[in-house]
């Protein structure tokens, strides 16, 4: 039986519903996603919930993040099921347009990201992908003018993204960047894992194993990028059914690289591979000699 949960599809709704707890003097926490929610998303609509009045989830599977070749029509749309997981999680209203509200006329206007950001990583596996990030995100942000806004550090390189986005196009909302959740392998929690067959998933740990070598190395003093970014290559090699796309280290607060990290400085170490014909992505912060 599905949960009882406020939902509202169209965006001069979710203003008005916004614009009625602003009037009310409460604060609304707002958690973007794409559906097919799991313990991951719930973890962070929890943490949502402590910090406002108020929690707004969104599912909307944007198809302007989405390359030609990838999976967007297979992506896992699951609503009765997510609405259960929300409920219980702690939020209070679900915000669930569709693309032709979203996009009536098609993509005129949309945000465009450059800079060490989006050169590397994600970025250049995926050319296109973070601008449809950034489109959506400001979108999401004008239509529900949330006080403060939950991301996962899962997706490391689009919380940079989301913060150049506040930052430079001067959005008011608090970001609240929550760790990854994890399975108890170590496994990232997302949806793209219920692609992965269970003999996947076992196998998926190697990626979390990985870049704990390479942190435990940078927290020794080891902080010569190629050494750091040989011994990723070297660990994951253990399986040759994970195919890597990059294991590579950069500094964690503008992802620019350099060939040595300085003593103290924070790199994250940033890891895309392929495994069941699953693309995972990952990755872990270390500060150099720490």
């Amino acid at each position: 039986m599905a949960t009882a949960i406020e939902t509202i599809s169209h965006p001069d709704a979710m203003r008005r519903f916004s614009k009625q707890q602003r009037r009310a003097d409460r604060t609304v926490a707002f958690v973007p996603t794409m559906g097919a929610l799991h313990e991951g998303h719930a973890s962070l609509i929890r943490r949502a919930a402590e910090r406002a009045d108020c929690v707004v989830t969104s599912i909307f599977v944007n198809p302007t993040q989405f390359g030609p070749n990838e999976d967007f029509e297979q992506y896992p749309r699951t609503l009765a099921a997510d609405l259960d997981v929300a409920a219980a999680a702690g939020c209070d209203v679900v915000f669930t347009p569709d693309t032709k509200t979203m996009y009536p006329d098609g993509v005129h206007c949309s945000v465009h990201v450059k800079g060490a950001i989006v050169e590397k990583f994600d970025g250049a596996s995926r050319p296109g992908h973070f601008n449809g990030v950034a489109t959506i995100v400001a979108k999401l942000f004008n239509i529900v003018q949330p006080d403060i806004a939950v991301f996962g550090l899962k997706d490391f390189q689009q919380t940079r993204v989301v913060s150049a986005l506040v930052r430079d196009l001067d959005f008011d909302v608090e970001l609240d960047l929550a760790p990854t959740s994890r399975e108890a392998n170590g496994l990232a929690r997302s949806s793209r894992n219920a692609y992965l067959t269970d003999e996947g998933r076992a196998r998926a740990a190697l990626i979390y194993k990985t870049l704990q070598q390479a942190a435990r190395a940078a927290a020794a003093g080891e902080g010569n990028r190629g050494r750091l970014e040989q011994l990723m290559a070297e660990v994951l090699s253990a399986d040759t059914g994970i195919r890597p796309d990059y294991a590579q280290a950069a500094r964690a607060h503008d992802l620019s690289t350099a060939d040595e990290y300085a003593a103290g400085e924070e790199i994250v170490f940033l890891l895309a591979a392929h495994l069941d014909n699953v693309r995972l992505i990952d990755n872990i912060t270390a500060r150099i000699g720490a």
